[in-house]
C-alpha cells in the first residue's frame, strides 16, 4: 500500500529505503522549497521532543538540534551569532531557571485608563 509522505527526510534516508527493498519517490528541494521544509520539520520534531519520554529524550532532542542546525546553515547563520542573540534575551527577558509558570493576565483599570 502507497502512503504519502511529502516531507523532508535525512539524506540517507533514501538509502536506507533501498536496502529495505521499498519503491519510493523523492525530489530535490529549491531552496526556498527546503527552507519552508525545515521550518515545517522544526515543529514535528519539537511535537515528537514534546512528547518522548525521558528514555528518549536525547535521541529527540538530538533530531531537533539536527534540524536546528540545518536552519542555521542555509541560513547562513553562525552558531556564534546565536549564542549571542541568546545572551541577549537572557539578560533582557531571562531564561527559565526559576521555573516560572505564568497562569493570567488581565489589564489592570490604571493601564486601561491611559
Amino acid at each position: 500500500m502507497k502512503k504519502e509522505y511529502n516531507k523532508l527526510v535525512r539524506d540517507r534516508i533514501p538509502e536506507i529505503l533501498l536496502e529495505a527493498g521499498l519503491d519510493f519517490e523523492i525530489s530535490t528541494l529549491s531552496e526556498t522549497e527546503y527552507r519552508q521544509l525545515l521550518r515545517k520539520k522544526i515543529i514535528e520534531e519539537a511535537q515528537e521532543l514534546a512528547e518522548s519520554d525521558a528514555e528518549h529524550l536525547l535521541t529527540e532532542l538530538a533530531d531537533l538540534y539536527e534540524v536546528l542546525d540545518a536552519l542555521i546553515e542555509t541560513y547562513g547563520l553562525s552558531l556564534d551569532a546565536i549564542l549571542k542573540k541568546q545572551k541577549q534575551r537572557r539578560i533582557e527577558r531571562g531564561g527559565f531557571k526559576q521555573r516560572i509558570q505564568l497562569l493570567w493576565t488581565e489589564e489592570s483599570s490604571d493601564s486601561q485608563a491611559k
